[in-house]
């Protein structure tokens, strides 16, 4: 019989081989995969757990948030805050950190998470996901500040996603290439079903929000009229376009086997660099892109070289196959000379 590798022993054998992971870490990691069985539970049980709909309330970016926006939110926050691992927590759905009280001991990592990715797919069954990213505090001997979240994404140790699909799969970096596991519901386990995912430096896919078309940058419709001319355009092949309206599915898709992602800067809103959030989702999805061979841009530069300077920053993000990629940005570039 093939031995199943756990995801606990993944990460003790990384930390064993490859010195990548310290035991805070690692307990760090488990904790944030217990939460999201827990988030997956109520997730599966939709209508029959009462977490379908609004909670008529919105968060920090304007957004109604769903019953499951908080649900998950608490769930990280409380599976977290004790153990000793944690300096502070941020949220796509709070306003500001969130420091690990003074009753428990305080760790020397950040935790920044979307609790819950995808959120208009709730109520129609269709996948949504966690997206988590880690940072080491910075040893300063002091306590701990908004301040100390503002790291570029190279800066990140671990990051990751749980979707929530047909199978509940979390996939990982710790730095040493990308790393699938499924969860097995009879045992309450993380199994390990794919190591050292590599995505295709091209494809035939694209993903973006095609309803945007007319606000779009020349850059961007460049690149998506060239796709949609096919065999007889310029790029002399047909482009397939794929669209979940969640970030996780959409990364998750493209992981598995190729493709691009897309949410550019567009003119409804001038004055935004982007939809996405810079610190809850684009720099993890980098992370874990460039990992597995792509590659991650706003369209001008490398997502992950990016110093924020506030802590809900958004950002133009375009990842995936590194060769569809470097051509987007490509046309950004020149657009600019």
């Amino acid at each position: 019989m093939t031995s199943r590798i756990s995801l606990t022993r993944y990460l003790v054998e990384q930390q064993r081989h490859h010195g990548l992971i310290p035991s805070q870490l690692r307990l760090l990691i488990e904790v944030v995969a217990r939460a999201c069985k827990r988030i997956s539970i109520s997730v599966n049980k939709g209508a029959l757990g009462d977490i379908l709909g609004t909670a008529q309330t919105e968060n920090v970016q304007g957004e109604v948030q769903k019953k499951l926006d908080i649900i998950a939110n608490e769930v990280l926050i409380e599976a977290n805050e004790w153990g000793g691992h944690l300096a502070a927590m941020a949220s796509e759905e709070m306003e500001g950190i969130y420091v690990v009280p003074n009753r428990f001991p305080q760790g020397e990592y950040l935790l920044m998470f979307d609790p819950l990715d995808g959120s208009s797919n709730i109520d129609v069954n269709v996948s949504i996901g966690t997206i988590f990213s880690v940072l080491k505090k910075a040893d300063n001997g002091e306590g701990v500040s908004e301040t100390d979240f503002l790291q570029p994404g190279t800066q990140q140790v671990a990051a990751g996603y749980c979707v929530y699909g047909p199978q509940t799969t979390l996939v990982l970096t710790v730095g040493h290439g990308v790393a699938m596991f499924t969860l097995d519901r009879e045992q309450g386990s993380w199994v390990l079903t794919q190591d050292e995912v590599t995505i295709p430096a091209d494809t035939k896919e694209f993903a973006i929000n095609m309803s945007n078309t007319r606000h779009w940058a020349p850059p961007v419709k460049h690149y998506i009229d060239e796709c949609l001319a096919g065999k007889e355009g310029p790029r002399g092949k047909d482009f397939n376009m794929r669209w979940v309206a969640s970030m996780v599915a959409d990364v998750h898709r493209i992981l598995t086997r190729g493709g691009i992602f897309m949410y550019p800067w567009d003119k409804r809103e001038p004055e935004k660099p982007g939809k996405l959030r810079l610190m809850y989702e684009a720099n993890p999805m980098s992370f874990l892109i460039e990992q597995a061979g792509g590659a991650s841009t706003n369209g001008k530069q490398r997502i992950m070289d990016i110093v924020p300077k506030k802590l809900h920053e958004r950002v133009s993000v375009v990842l995936g196959s590194k060769n569809e990629v470097e051509r987007v940005t490509s046309y950004h570039l020149e657009e600019n000379n």
